[in-house]
């Protein structure tokens, strides 16, 4: 047995006995699935028609997940590419030159800071919100710098940022803008899909996305130059065969990825909406639960919940994140951590940091992600929902 295992057990002995971690009965025998990703029959006959075709590159497929993905997100241009890490490096190159400042946020996956420096760029750390986590833009707005050019906003977890925000500072500063919306695909600013703002939106369509190809990236844009750019960019300069106008890259999808994506987009939306009903049932529950607290969404947002991120007040319970965690584990709910480390903590952007994000610093202790996928039922809500009753009355001061 632990010290804190320990200490748990002698502040609330009797409740924290009735826990499956140390030896009560568990909530469900059979724990909930954290994610869903698995393939349809209809999946698996659009690959192997690309397979029996024999047109492996990027072709018909990829063109036609193009044009369902412009229209889908409110772009007038839609860009595939092999992942969302190339996304956001394709984005960046046209846009924000070496040496410049580049705003980014402190509470983010490591892509949209890493192709920053990769483009040798220096990202400006920006503290998150505590209730959203999105982008602080009141602290945004305190650190652009004389060689800012930039900013990089990330749609975390599926929920917008404040876009007028963003574009009111891009607009004051004469800033470009990079929306990162690896996790937030179909989300809604206002009624309008997210592809209408900014410079360029970059997507991730990674095997655990909502709209997952295994692998495979989206860009989109909205201007016919960045778009012409980018598309050389993407294939090695390439203007006609073996004529390269430019140096670039061979960051194509394949078409086996793209018929993926188009049969799986057929019910993007459906599951969509189902995320968001499961996301209402949890707010409902955490509304009720004192020191758990589920995400806030940005005025105006239609989030689409690639992850439910809650928050744990430490000062009510006498655990740890962590011990919370393995708890509710025990009990049959999985759980992750988005994430372990802001970027500035990140050895990789050690660098980078100024120490100057408190908010997102202190997130790295204290949010953990729920199950959410479109296969959940109300049985899997109620093992959650009851598991997490359970454990916070268990620990509760």
């Amino acid at each position: 047995m632990t010290t804190a295992t320990a200490t748990v057990l002698s502040i609330r002995s009797d409740k924290a006995k009735s826990l499956a971690l140390f030896g009560g009965t568990p909530v469900a025998t059979k724990p909930v699935a954290f994610m869903s990703t698995a393939l349809t029959a209809e999946d698996k006959a659009a690959v192997h028609a690309v397979l029996d075709s024999g047109m492996l590159r990027a072709a018909k497929r990829c063109d036609e997940l193009e044009t369902r993905w412009a229209q889908m997100s409110d772009a007038k241009h839609a860009l595939t590419c092999a992942n969302g890490t190339v996304a956001l490096q394709l984005a960046y190159e046209p846009l924000v030159n070496p040496g410049d400042d580049v705003l980014v946020p402190a509470w983010s996956y490591i892509a949209t800071a890493a192709m920053v420096v990769a483009r040798g760029a220096n990202p400006i750390f920006v503290d998150a919100l505590p209730d959203t986590y999105q982008i602080d833009m009141k602290d945004a707005a305190r650190k652009v710098t004389r060689t800012t050019t930039a900013i990089a906003a990330t749609h975390l977890y599926g929920c917008p940022v404040d876009i007028d925000a963003v574009q009111a500072l891009a607009e004051k500063h004469n800033l470009m803008v990079v929306y990162d919306a690896a996790q937030a695909h179909l989300a809604t600013y206002k009624g309008k899909g997210i592809g209408q703002f900014g410079d360029a939106v970059t997507y991730s369509m990674y095997a655990t996305k909502n709209f997952a190809t295994g692998e495979g990236g989206l860009i989109t844009c909205n201007d016919d130059g960045l778009a012409s750019e980018l598309r050389l960019l993407r294939s090695h300069g390439e203007t006609e065969k073996y004529l390269h106008e430019r140096v670039g890259y061979n960051y194509r999808m394949n078409d086996m990825a793209g018929a993926l994506g188009c049969s799986r987009l057929n019910r993007l939306a459906d599951q969509t909406n189902t995320r968001r009903k499961v996301a209402a049932k949890y707010d409902k529950v955490l509304s009720k639960l004192q020191g758990i607290t589920g995400p806030a969404s940005t005025p105006g947002t239609e989030p689409v919940y690639h992850l439910y991120t809650c928050r744990i007040d430490l000062t009510k319970f006498t655990c740890t994140r962590d011990e919370f965690c393995k708890a509710l584990m025990a009990e049959g709910v999985p759980t992750a951590t988005h994430y372990p480390r802001s970027l500035p903590q990140q050895p990789a952007l050690e660098d980078f940091s100024k120490n100057d994000t408190p908010v997102a610093d202190a997130l790295a202790a204290s949010v953990f992600s729920l199950p959410m996928h479109h296969d959940l039922t109300d049985e899997h809500i109620k093992t959650v929902t009851d598991s997490l009753v359970k454990v916070a009355d268990a620990f509760r001061k």
